[in-house]
């Protein structure tokens, strides 16, 4: 629980209690300083909650990233041996699929040679 969050409700208290005092003895005053204190403590309360569903969100996202960090390399370690295990289950298709990723590649990173602009004569 967050500092500004016990304030808060204490001021909050107060203020309701000094607005009843303050509607008991008839004092406008009095009664207008507590639902004042009242406001005040209501706003710090919530924005102690704020506060800390933020720092909980953070916390949050920070251990998930933990999470996945950690089992990264077991999924990676996974990867690897299915496609040790496929290709050893089939060499051929596994040769034809590697050979056609090298051509597509090839082609992808070859650029057809620049022409010279056209020249037109008169």
């Amino acid at each position: 629980m967050d500092k500004d969050r016990i304030v808060g409700s204490a001021k909050d208290i107060a203020g309701k209690v000094e607005g009843a005092v303050g509607s008991m003895t008839g004092d406008a005053k009095t009664q207008a300083e507590g639902r004042a204190r009242e406001a005040a403590g209501t706003v710090q309360n919530l924005y102690g909650q704020a506060k800390d569903a933020a720092n909980d969100a953070a916390d949050a996202a920070v251990n998930y990233a933990k999470d996945a960090y950690e089992n990264s390399g077991e999924t990676i370690r996974g990867g690897q041996k299915a496609v040790a295990q496929t290709v050893q289950d089939n060499p051929l298709g596994s040769l034809l699929v590697a050979g056609g990723i090298g051509f597509a590649l090839a082609l992808l990173m070859t650029r057809q040679p620049r022409r010279p602009p056209q020249r037109w004569r008169y």
